[in-house]
């Protein structure tokens, strides 16, 4: 192949490349937004009311803000990022979301599964919403000192090393403000692993500033 021929292919490949992401993002745009959350038991309402759940909650401030979005929960409890990416893309086929929220990797930690493990997960489904022409928004999780602080900290920097690598949006910690706060005995249930109705406001408004940026 010459030089000449080589940077014509090489046009020719950009070209093409540049194309399907501009269709994409045109059939993105001409959608209302759809949002679908994947996650584990703090997103499906374990323990709690139906309706009271961070979840819901972001229904009703996405009709308080007036923004035209509707929200797939397909939130399962006790799932692990590995049960995300086997049912990832199904949901991506049956929803065809705008914006997808990731929210997995806490029962990874409890389950004591290989952190590699978690950031190959966690990144391939972020790749797996992008190919589907979706927005990702990575919420990070921490675990308690006790797991070590080396193991804290490697755990923690998962989700902002994916979220980094991927170029997608991030929550770097979904219970701030709930786990360490000065009153988080009473902030969570009686099995001290999942938060109460009462800590599901400040959830939310950890992810809602991130979220309300990749909808305008």
């Amino acid at each position: 192949m010459t030089k000449t021929s080589r940077r014509a292919w090489l046009a020719h490949c950009t070209a093409l490349v540049l194309a399907a992401i501009a269709a994409r993002a045109g059939r993105a745009q001409g959608r209302a937004a759809k949002i679908l959350v994947v996650g584990d038991s703090l997103s499906a309402e374990y323990g709690l009311e139906r309706g009271s759940g961070w979840v819901a909650l972001l229904e009703k401030q996405l009709a308080r803000e007036k923004i035209s979005a509707s929200v797939v929960n397909a939130s399962i409890s006790g799932d692990t990022t590995s049960g995300g990416r086997s049912r990832l893309a199904s949901l991506l086929q049956q929803h065809q979301p705008t914006h997808v929220i990731l929210e997995l990797g806490g029962n990874d930690a409890l389950r004591g599964l290989p952190l590699a493990m978690t950031q190959a997960n966690l990144t391939q489904m972020a790749q797996a919403a992008k190919a589907a022409g979706a927005r990702v928004l990575i919420v990070g999780m921490q675990v308690p000192p006790n797991y070590g602080r080396r193991y804290s900290d490697d755990f923690a920097a998962v989700f902002s090393s994916v979220a980094k690598q991927e170029g997608v949006s991030l929550v770097p910690f979904m219970l701030k403000g709930v786990a360490d706060s000065p009153q988080a005995e009473t902030l969570f249930q009686a099995d001290r692993l999942h938060p109460s109705a009462k800590a599901h406001p400040t959830i939310l408004a950890n992810i809602w500033p991130v979220l309300a940026a990749m909808l305008r």
